[in-house]
């Protein structure tokens, strides 16, 4: 690779892609006809991969709070009793033969 050039020769990409490859990607690229707008879709889709994985995309909520220095807690004791029935809130459906 010679990265010391000065120009800057376009990108040109040929490929198949079939939906067992990657179905997400494959369902949201067949939305549009052959042509101009998928390519745009699949450019953009790229620059964002690409900026997430480079971490620079953060949420405007995130980037607009200053950061703030939480206080150290000890841990909570909690009761056995208190944990039961907070599991049995959040717990399936038991039947009527099966004790609750």
């Amino acid at each position: 690779m010679n990265h010391g050039k000065t120009k800057e020769e376009p990108v040109r990409l040929l490929f198949e892609m079939t939906r067992e490859d990657n179905p997400r990607l494959y369902d949201d690229l067949i939305r549009f006809n052959k042509g101009t707008k998928r390519v745009n879709r699949l450019r953009f889709l790229a620059h964002e991969g690409l900026l997430a994985q480079n971490w620079t995309v953060m949420p405007a909520l995130t980037a607009a709070r200053p950061a703030v220095a939480l206080p150290v807690q000890t841990p909570a004791v909690v009761s056995p009793g208190s944990a039961r029935h907070t599991n049995q809130a959040f717990s399936l459906p038991t039947g009527p033969d099966e004790e609750p």
